[in-house]
């Protein structure tokens, strides 16, 4: 609720109480009304101040009320209205965050304070939707256009130092800012408030307003890959250049009551949970977030400071988390420590305009070794070398011998057996699979794999050291890929099979960045580099000097096979770094991709080679194909138990592989598609093509859609039941 009390002299204060973060509850709404109507007709009373307890302003109002029936109750706008017209002033004392509706609140007040270290922001647009008590209104008329656009489209937190140049905030103090916002208020008792009331003001005009605006837009649409509130957001604030308050405000709540009822706004509230689901996580075994407990990690290390390796150490110096990089030699020595030192003179520069710092000169914190004794007083090992289980094996037997007993050693891989690494050392409850996702200090994603002897210890440790480095821990079991790239082979399988029966890569790229991908499979192997995936399958046997002679050139154990990503890396083709791959850049590493003419006619050949009749292929089959065997490899690892619930895959697709967040990962996208459509859609193809069991559907899909298509949230508690349809 909102306690009402009275300050210094004729101050009322009103706190907003909704621990942990103030949430404005239609408890608390009711409340703040209560107090603000009280303040009003108490003579005694001569200014009001509205700030948050416990350190907090507000986090706006609980996004589960979004998704409540009883949604229409909440009436923020005609409360922050309330506060506005008060002839009596009203201070907002902001600390901790005022976000969202907590920022729209303080809109309505005459002046606002912050403490140093609070933030502030309009985020509604991250789950969906837009500032829905007239923000998008306020907020343009207080900072101008283009600063508002920036942070209600972006839904960024604003700290309180650019809050203050940005005008959002009259003052920004470093002691007790209720006591400062009473002081305010009390020299503002008596003084004309009418210019202070921001529904009162114009928008402060541009001189080119029509071409910022239509400028503006473009950005807005590009940088929303198909997501619908950034637009709509866009929408709502132009409205505040063209129409008065009244009229803009009822413009945003018709914009808001679109967004709402729009899947995409369910979609990105799913994501939001599914995030804080994955925190929560158990093994088949019974271990499980509640009863285990993490060591503390005082000091790290990392091995190999190739690109994954540089990216981990610059993680951790950010995480405040002392450091040692260790190369085989000098020469790499030296190569790591420059191009680690770059990266985190980048990162500082970022930190500092936030006003943070970064301490990453003191060879306490940071310091480069080729001796592996320097790792005896570790807590935990970061191996970041190359995808290679010889030399893996040899790296853990090594440390095994060196780190003290109680140290967690962690592997960086991206498909390898956790457990066969485990095996060479003395101490296989504390191995782990730790994968990074490139670049490692961007990516938020971090899959963590338990082995077969991994402690429930070890497991809490690295999900806590996860979330020191402000990433999105999601643990998984051992198996060849995990969850991530084993989703990703049949998606990328399909791509390819789609070149060769017809398609071209830009085709096939375009209709998944249409679908909201950021960066289609073709495009994606380019930057990544295509000898990744060759090394990987020459490992396999399915290429290279050790495939027997004889082998059919598209068939591998009885399967369909492509050749094709092997016969470019025979040409030296391996993406960006050397200039061409499945597109051509204007260098080697360059970025630019431009279709290649010389692809088009090397798959024109291939396909007369092998008799490969050509046909045109329609985006839907180019989109269903990748999508739905990703989605049914998903079903396989649910029902495996390598995963201990959709929002795991869900989670890792949003923040590993560019899965659009407004789609809400691949298998929420499968319960609005409807499973009993993904599984008619599966058999058609897989009968097409008998010889890919990547196309066959999942037994676990084929049993929920034999239960009646259950909703997302129940799929796991068929996995053991009987089904009688079967």
């Amino acid at each position: 609720m909102a306690q009402y009390a009275r300050g210094a002299a004729a101050v009322a204060v009103i706190r907003l109480r909704n621990p942990p973060v103030n949430a404005l509850s239609l408890t608390v709404l009711q409340a703040l009304e209560d107090g603000l109507k009280r303040a009003d007709a108490d003579p005694s009373v001569k200014a009001v101040t509205i700030c948050g307890e416990n350190g907090k302003f507000s986090a706006g109002a609980d996004i589960r009320v979004f998704s409540s029936p009883k949604k229409q109750g909440l009436g923020l706008g005609p409360i922050i209205s309330l506060i506005e017209r008060s002839e009596k002033p009203v201070v907002a004392a902001i600390e901790g965050i005022a976000l969202g509706g907590g920022l729209e609140v303080a809109l309505g007040c005459h002046y606002r304070i912050a403490h140093v270290q609070a933030r502030m922001g309009l985020p509604e647009v991250t789950i969906g939707l837009l500032p829905g008590a007239e923000g998008t209104q306020r907020l343009p008329r207080l900072i101008g256009i283009p600063a508002a656009l920036d942070i209600i489209t972006t839904g960024r937190h604003v700290p309180a130092t650019e809050a203050l140049k940005l005008g959002l905030v009259d003052e920004v103090v470093e002691e007790n800012t209720v006591e400062a916002a009473i002081r305010l208020a009390t020299k503002l008792i008596g003084q004309p408030l009418g210019h202070r009331r921001l529904s009162l003001r114009p928008v402060p005009r541009l001189p080119n307003m029509e071409a910022f605006l239509s400028d503006a837009l473009m950005k807005v649409k590009k940088r929303a890959q198909g997501c619908l509130a950034p637009e709509l957001c866009f929408q709502a604030i132009k409205a505040a250049t063209e129409l008065p308050f009244a009229d803009g405000v009822r413009k945003e709540r018709e914009l808001f009551n679109i967004l709402l009822t729009s899947g995409q706004a369910k979609a990105l509230q799913y994501a939001f949970f599914a995030e804080r689901a994955v925190e929560k996580w158990t093994t088949p075994n019974g271990a499980s977030w509640k009863s285990a407990s993490p060591q503390p990690i005082r000091k790290a290390a990392v091995i190999g400071l190739g690109t994954m390796g540089r990216g981990i150490v610059t993680s951790l110096v950010k995480a405040k988390i002392p450091v040692v990089g260790l190369e085989q030699d000098l020469e790499y020595l030296n190569t790591g420590r420059k191009a680690v030192m770059l990266l985190l003179e980048r990162e500082a520069m970022k930190m500092e305009q936030g006003a943070q710092t970064l301490d990453f000169h003191n060879p306490a914190r940071l310091q480069f070794t080729v001796d592996f004794d320097v790792l005896r007083d570790v807590d935990l090992v970061i191996e970041a070398v190359f995808e290679n289980m010889a030399l893996k094996k040899e790296i853990f037997n090594k440390l095994s011998r060196i780190c003290k007993p109680e140290a967690f050693l962690c592997t960086n891989t991206s498909a390898l057996n956790i457990d066969e690494i485990a095996s060479v050392t003395n101490r296989p409850q504390q191995v782990i699979g730790t994968h990074f996702f490139s670049p490692a200090h961007v990516m938020r994603l971090l899959e963590i794999i338990y082995g077969r002897h991994t402690s429930p210890t070890t497991i809490a440790t690295a999900m806590q050291l996860a979330k020191v480095m402000k990433k999105v821990g999601v643990v998984v079991g051992n198996c060849f890929g995990f969850v991530g790239n084993r989703m990703m082979f049949p998606y990328t399988q399909q791509a390819v099979f789609l070149l060769e029966e017809g398609s071209r890569p830009e085709d096939v790229d375009r209709v998944l960045e249409d679908f909201g991908f950021k960066i289609g499979p073709f495009r994606m192997s380019d930057l990544a580099g295509l000898d990744v995936g060759w090394r990987s399958r020459k490992d396999q046997g399915l290429t290279g000097p050790s495939l027997a002679p004889g082998t059919p050139a598209r068939q591998r154990r009885g399967y369909r096979y492509s050749p094709l990503p092997d016969l470019l890396c025979e040409k030296g083709r391996f993406g960006q770094k050397t200039g061409k791959g499945w597109y051509q850049y204007e260098k080697a590493g360059g970025r630019i991709s431009k279709p290649d003419p010389w692809i088009h006619s090397f798959l024109s050949e291939y396909r007369d080679t092998h008799q490969i009749k050509t046909r045109f292929i329609d985006q839907e089959e180019i989109l269903e194909r990748c999508l739905f065997a990703l989605i049914s490899e998903g079903f396989d690892i649910l029902a495996e138990g390598i995963a201990s619930g959709p929002e795991h895959l869900d989670v890792i697709y949003i923040n590993g592989y560019g899965w659009p967040k407004h789609r809400g990962g691949p298998m929420f996208y499968a319960s609005t598609v409807g499973l009993p459509n993904i599984l008619a859609k599966l058999q058609k193809y897989s009968e097409m093509h008998p010889d890919v069991p990547q196309l066959r559907p999942s037994a676990f899909l084929k049993k929920l859609v034999a239960m009646g298509n259950p909703p997302l949230n129940d799929w796991m508690s068929y996995l053991h039941r009987q089904s009688n349809k079967l």
